[in-house]
């Protein structure tokens, strides 16, 4: 089999020996290897596994290529490769939470991230919600949506990715079906005999047709460009310029939306990343190097981070204080007020403040923010209230604990748009819970008051388990 150039003491590396970590009541499969001087975590796309049958083929050499100068951190997403399967396709806000899973395990505070392909706009989302965690970001050969809209034409339509899941549902495992993924891959190996059997292998150990289906019905929503303004870790865009998949324009827009990103491009037309060991180690070990050894790789600016913000508020509260009278009012509100709250811990929202009977609260993911909001109105209907509730997610300014910014303002405006008994979100939340199980109704546009621009609104209609 071709094997892509490689120094060959970099081959002394045995494959990884894995280990389990906990998240809830799903084991994520992860792995380290090497012992340079900083953590490196590899995301990975699509549903390739990053042990067993990665390691007979050229992907061991990229692995092994980042394991020379630093301490990579593998591991394979719920659902795929050595992790749980039974668990299906989570949304990016369940995997960023797997990372920090996997970090802990390994006694890793602050890291760098390299994703690729579908991996991408889970690493951009992680920078963006944990500054605090991510060092420097390496991004190759990805997009920061795979959703084609008049804004965004990058991405593929709705009849591709309609054509690509049935095909999937099909084809998945089938010598035409890998035939045709090897080829847009790698077209530089999909003609070898040897390649062809170590991509089966690799493939069909990885995942099952189920999952393939879930991560592609996963991937034709997903939209971070919101959160892109929002990083502050040093950022190199790797892309090589021929990329049949993900378009090189794309990778250009992340570089030209990421505050003092670099990006280069680099010759061939293969997207899989296995097929440029040289060209990511080399690029990712200087610029990984250079954040280290200028000492920027601990300088943490903690003071912005992506939140989602929660504002809620009792429909009609002034009537109801009128029909009951001070002391029942009272009792009623501290009743709604120990309802809020014990919400709030169970889905880990931070309580902020709470001015007269409404409650402003933080969450470090926006699905986990929409299933406490569904979970306070109905919890308080019960005591004959009806809430509005209203949810932003967007760059907020931390200060002594606090939150602040423009973010919180659109916030509270999103909520005043809100009917008795609804949830009502941005667009921004919208894109970025896609494959959460949520389903939204749309709103229509709405000038919020003392906000640029019309916003995009939505309701939330319906959630899965």
């Amino acid at each position: 089999m071709p094997r892509v150039g490689c120094d060959p003491k970099l081959r002394a590396v045995e494959a990884p020996e894995i280990r389990y970590a906990r998240n809830g009541d799903v084991s994520i499969a992860y792995a380290t290897l090497g012992d340079g001087p900083f953590d490196l975590v590899f995301v990975g796309g699509w549903i390739l596994s990053a042990f067993d049958a990665a390691w007979d083929g050229p992907a061991a050499d990229t692995l092994r290529r980042l394991a020379s100068f630093s301490r990579l951190i593998l591991f394979d997403k719920r659902g795929t490769g050595a992790s749980d399967r039974s668990t299906g396709i989570p949304d990016l806000e369940t995997r960023m939470d797997d990372i920090r899973v996997v970090l802990d395990a390994v006694g890793s505070e602050r890291t760098a991230l390299i994703g690729v392909s579908e991996g991408g706009p889970m690493t951009l989302l992680f920078a963006a919600t944990y500054p605090e965690r991510t060092a420097a970001m390496v991004l190759y050969g990805t997009t920061p949506s795979f959703k084609q809209s008049p804004d965004f034409a990058l991405a593929p339509s709705a009849e591709v990715w309609r054509r690509v899941i049935d095909g999937t549902a099909q084809g998945f495992g089938t010598a035409e079906w890998l035939h045709l993924w090897l080829t847009l891959y790698s077209p530089s190996i999909a003609g070898d005999e040897s390649a062809q059997r170590w991509w089966r292998r690799w493939v069909t150990t990885s995942s099952s047709p189920g999952a393939a289906v879930a991560q592609f019905t996963l991937n034709k929503d997903i939209d971070v460009r919101h959160v892109l303004s929002s990083i502050s870790a040093p950022t190199f865009v790797l892309h090589p310029t021929g990329d049949k998949v993900v378009p090189v324009e794309a990778g250009a827009y992340i570089a030209a939306h990421v505050p003092g990103a670099t990006f280069v491009e680099i010759p061939g037309d293969d997207h899989g990343w296995w097929a440029h060991a040289d060209e990511i180690g080399d690029h990712a070990e200087r610029f990984l190097r250079g954040v280290w050894e200028r000492g920027d790789w601990d300088d943490v600016e903690s003071d912005r981070v992506l939140a989602t913000v929660l504002f809620t508020d009792i429909v009609g509260s002034t009537v109801k204080l009128a029909e009951l009278g001070d002391r029942r009012w009272r009792e009623l509100l501290a009743e709604h007020h120990a309802r809020v709250r014990r919400q709030l811990a169970r889905f880990h929202g931070r309580e902020l403040d709470t001015a007269g009977d409404g409650f402003f609260a933080v969450f470090d993911g926006p699905a986990r923010a929409i299933r406490c909001a569904l979970a306070v109105v109905e919890s308080v209907r019960e005591l004959g209230l009806d809430l509005r509730v209203g949810l932003h997610t967007g760059e907020c300014e931390q200060v002594d604990g606090k939150v602040g910014g423009i973010a919180v303002h659109i916030g509270a405006r999103v909520a005043s748009e809100a009917g008795p008994g609804a949830v009502i979100v941005s667009r921004t939340v919208k894109d970025i819970v896609a494959g959460s199980g949520i389903e939204f109704e749309e709103r229509g546009s709405a000038q919020l008051k003392g906000v640029p621009d019309e916003w995009q609104l939505y309701v939330v209609s319906a959630i899965g388990d």
